[in-house]
């Protein structure tokens, strides 16, 4: 491992020394052992150039190419070539905002087109020039809600993603914040529930679609948290705001969520990109940067960055948010792959995935193997409950070449369909619970 470092054995005695530690290893014992590797890495000794090459491809072909059957937060659409092309020319292949905004004129003009599209897809006011993911960019609008209200309690929606409950909890522990969840009615969020607890919260988050893929139903619920003095802020992923009710139909103070299904593929997990809109009175509580247009002394259109807020950078104790930044990178290919699809093209992606989840949806109960579990409204996700040893069903579908729904507890099954499942594939899916012993 150590011949890979740039360090010499020299330089990390040294090191060592200083830190009082004896190996390289007793400076990881703070980690618990359970989150430790300890097995060899098994890296090979300096190769040449050939040599290295045979040897990553080799690495590579380990890796098994699956049909996908899960969402729960990052889904397996198709990327246009465009977005891959346009992203990699040399004037756009920077992950950073640039610090000297006034010189990177391409930069900001695509952060600018990318904010109103954000606020076309939201139907939101405003928009900032992007966040690093969904769950982070949820955790940012509670700050928000808390430094409109000045209370210190915040109401979740029980039907969330449980991964984007537990980011929010972490946020709110490091500044003293209380995460109240509210239940679920029929997998739903309990109005009812809300009006009991509102009193006193600087107010509520909810998902839609939610984690089991259902379109709830939000009326009214602005009405009795605005009532409260609180703010509604709705998560909802990209291509379900083709389809479903905006944030701003549903009279949402702050909209946010992840745009992955837009353009970005799974790449193992990242880099994704988050989104965070709002109403234009909230626009001086929003954290990160805001591109704007304007006219240079020439009377030339310009953009510029209209709005930095400037104690994150300076007055980091006293600011609303330390996120002075954005992956810009992810942004442009959010913004390319909009452009290249048009709302018509937009729109017909989402409904390709509506209807393939709705197909395999009924065929999978024509199997007799499954229970209904929620009687309501989908976009791409739902879920069964089932008949059988799911963990047979998850082998069976991996030596196919599949990678099945993801297992909830007790049997319940998370399924997506994106416009990338032919009926074949689902009809195979369909055949291997068929088959289950």
């Amino acid at each position: 491992m150590h011949k890979y470092l740039p360090h010499t054995r020299e330089d990390i005695e040294a090191m060592l020394k200083v830190t009082g530690a004896s190996t390289t290893d007793d400076l990881f014992s703070s980690i618990p052992k359970k989150l430790r590797l300890t097995k060899p890495y098994n890296i090979p000794h300096q190769l040449s150039d050939e040599a290295l090459t045979k040897h990553m491809k080799n690495l590579a072909n380990q890796n098994q190419e699956l049909i996908i059957f899960r969402g729960a937060g990052a889904y397996d659409h198709y990327t246009p070539s465009i977005v891959k092309a346009i992203m990699s020319r040399q004037e756009f292949l920077t992950s950073y905002t640039p610090y000297q905004p006034e010189v990177a004129q391409g930069t900001l003009q695509y952060i600018f087109e990318y904010q109103t599209m954000v606020c076309e897809l939201t139907g939101m006011d405003v928009s900032n020039a992007s966040m690093y993911d969904g769950s982070t960019a949820t955790a940012e609008a509670m700050f928000m809600a808390h430094a409109q209200t000045e209370m210190d309690t915040i109401l979740v929606s029980e039907t969330m993603n449980p991964r984007t409950i537990d980011v929010i909890k972490t946020y709110a522990h490091y500044r003293n914040l209380k995460v109240m969840i509210v239940p679920m009615k029929n997998g739903q969020t309990d109005l009812e529930a809300v009006e009991r607890l509102i009193a006193s919260k600087m107010g509520l988050i909810v998902q839609n679609p939610n984690y089991y893929g259902i379109i709830e139903d939000l009326s009214g619920f602005a009405d009795v948290i605005h009532q409260a003095g609180g703010l509604f802020i709705i998560n909802s992923e990209g291509q379900a705001l083709n389809l479903v009710k905006t944030q701003g139909e549903y009279d949402a103070d702050i909209a946010c969520g992840d745009l992955q299904s837009l353009g970005l593929p799974l790449s193992f997990g990242g880099a994704y990109l988050g989104y965070l809109a709002t109403k234009m009175k909230y626009v001086r509580k929003m954290p990160g940067r805001i591109c704007g247009l304007t006219t240079d002394v020439d009377g030339k259109r310009a953009f510029v960055l209209t709005l930095q807020a400037r104690e994150q950078h300076i007055r980091r104790a006293k600011a609303n948010s330390n996120i002075c930044s954005n992956q810009s990178l992810m942004a442009l290919a959010v913004t390319v792959y909009l452009s290249a699809m048009g709302k018509e093209g937009s729109i017909k992606v989402a409904n390709e995935s509506m209807k393939g989840a709705h197909y395999l949806y009924h065929k999978l109960l024509q199997t007799k193997k499954f229970d209904v579990l929620f009687d309501q409204p989908f976009f791409k996700e739902f879920v069964l409950k089932a008949k059988f040893d799911v963990n047979a069903f998850e082998q069976a579908c991996l030596k196919k070449g599949i990678l099945g729904p993801l297992h909830l507890g007790e049997g319940k099954l998370l399924f997506a369909v994106t416009e990338k499942r032919t009926i074949e594939e689902m009809d195979r899916l369909v055949e291997l619970v068929v088959n289950l012993a």
